[in-house]
């Protein structure tokens, strides 16, 4: 690890407990390893306005901040008047999938990136679960644009039915996670927060092996086979843990400290 120039890190259940608190400690060593010239990355399935938010409070105030599972890319910008502006982003119809879907659980929720804002949404979500600002449309006006990410919601459901719903139905043209609640998070096919990272590694000149991942759910799992080193939080799934080089301890344990701590010494 003494190789490590980019270190990219998811965040909820990784960095951030399930309580949305980071430890002193985590933020800690965030800033040492800037101060040290390591190029420090969170890779989120948040969206932007979220994913920058996470950045600043942990003390990053430059470089680029990996959201929506990749399909959009933001750079933090201290004077730009949102704290971030965004550099890429991709796009899919999201009609196809949202229609399939909706014929199979028509109780479902559904919410629209809203890149920047917030999220277009079919009706409320429970509280806290999506961020910024909420828009209610109608469902078809949903499936009329171009979309970077699509969240689905069945709080009826379980994860394994939507595995199995996805499984049965055949989701075309989109990359998927499910949550470790019935949540269902689609992005444009082929995108993932490991093609994002590529991209972010070209830029800044990192070599393939001076790279390192940490993640713990189903959207981490490219991530930890792009890096060099990918590294699984101790509570993360048996298919997770299986996909990474290593396992640290769980978000309870502060798991990811032990990792930055390596990376540093």
């Amino acid at each position: 690890m003494s190789r490590t120039r980019l270190v990219a890190l998811d965040v909820d259940g990784t960095l951030m407990s399930h309580a949305g608190v980071i430890s002193p400690q985590v933020r800690a060593a965030v800033t040492a390893l800037v101060e040290a010239g390591v190029h420090v990355v969170l890779a989120t399935g948040r969206s932007a306005h979220s994913a920058t938010e996470v950045a600043r409070d942990l003390g990053l105030t430059s470089g680029p901040v990996v959201c929506s599972n990749g399909a959009v890319v933001a750079r933090l910008d201290v004077e730009h008047p949102d704290g971030y502006v965004v550099e890429r982003a991709v796009t899919f119809d999201p009609g196809p999938a949202l229609r399939t879907i909706a014929l199979e659980l028509p109780d479902a929720l559904f919410a629209v990136e809203d890149v920047g804002r917030g999220f277009l949404i079919s009706a409320p979500f429970p509280e806290g679960e999506i961020s910024g600002e909420h828009t209610l449309v109608p469902f078809e006006q949903l499936t009329a644009a171009p979309a970077t990410r699509v969240v689905i919601r069945a709080p009826g459901s379980t994860p394994e039915e939507f595995h199995a719903l996805v499984e049965r139905v055949g989701l075309h043209e989109v990359s998927y996670a499910v949550g470790w609640s019935a949540w269902l998070d689609l992005t444009p096919g082929g995108v993932s927060k490991a093609s994002a990272l590529e991209e972010v590694r070209r830029e800044l000149g990192v070599e393939p092996f001076e790279t390192l991942a940490v993640g713990d759910g189903d959207n981490d799992l490219e991530m930890l086979r792009w890096a060099a080193c990918g590294v699984a939080m101790g509570h993360a799934s048996e298919k997770v843990r299986a996909a990474a080089d290593e396992v640290t301890g769980t978000i309870d344990d502060d798991g990811a400290l032990e990792i930055l701590h390596r990376v540093l010494r």
